[in-house]
């Protein structure tokens, strides 16, 4: 079985601009005589590679304790796109017809328009994911993020798809058991064989 993380790491990655500085505490070392190394962080939970919950954007949304797993894991398509805006003409022309989870390779800079969400949430996805920071542009973020979490797809945002191929995929990228909250950190990978893929669906 062939791993591919496409995770970014919460401690080195920049924030989205606004969000809070992610802060490494050592509360206890080894090395200074400690019983063990022991470590805190603070950080946005819509810091690197993350998951939205449908509350990020919809009031009295479902919370990432809410989340349907399932959407989570299973096969997927990467495509690759042009980097800059999205429109629904360009899903309608390039994006697979028949997908439940889709991750867009756009070198961290394509950006969906409100009518290109809708186009691709009419494609009968589940889960979108991007190697961008959001899915949105920034000044234009609520309307994408409306379209999608308001119909029932999940969002993955800022993963590393720079090492990976467009084609077919096993995805397991489980946002982490955080609480009634808005979003929750993930650790994404990609499987590139066909062990799993005919025993769950």
């Amino acid at each position: 079985m062939n791993i591919i993380d496409i995770s970014r790491p919460l401690l080195t990655t920049i924030e989205y601009p606004g969000d809070p500085e992610t802060r490494l505490e050592t509360v206890s070392s080894i090395k200074n005589g400690d019983a063990c190394n022991l470590s805190a962080v603070y950080a946005c939970v819509h810091t690197a590679t993350h998951a939205d919950a449908p509350c990020h954007f919809l009031d009295g949304g479902e919370t990432i304790e809410d989340a349907d797993l399932y959407k989570y894991i299973g096969q997927c398509t990467v495509i690759e796109v042009p980097p800059g805006v999205i429109t629904g003409e360009y899903v309608n022309a390039h994006f697979p017809k028949k997908c439940e989870r889709l991750l867009i390779k756009g070198d961290s800079q394509s950006f969906f328009m409100e009518s290109a969400a809708y186009e691709a949430v009419d494609t009968g996805i589940r889960l979108i994911g991007t190697d961008a920071d959001s899915v949105g542009k920034s000044g234009n973020q609520i309307k994408p993020h409306k379209a999608f979490l308001g119909n029932g797809v999940a969002i993955l945002e800022n993963l590393d798809l720079s090492a990976v191929e467009p084609g077919d995929y096993f995805l397991i990228a489980l946002p982490v058991k955080m609480g009634a909250i808005d979003g929750a950190p993930v650790r994404a990978v990609l499987i590139d064989d066909y062990v799993l893929w005919n025993k769950i669906r």
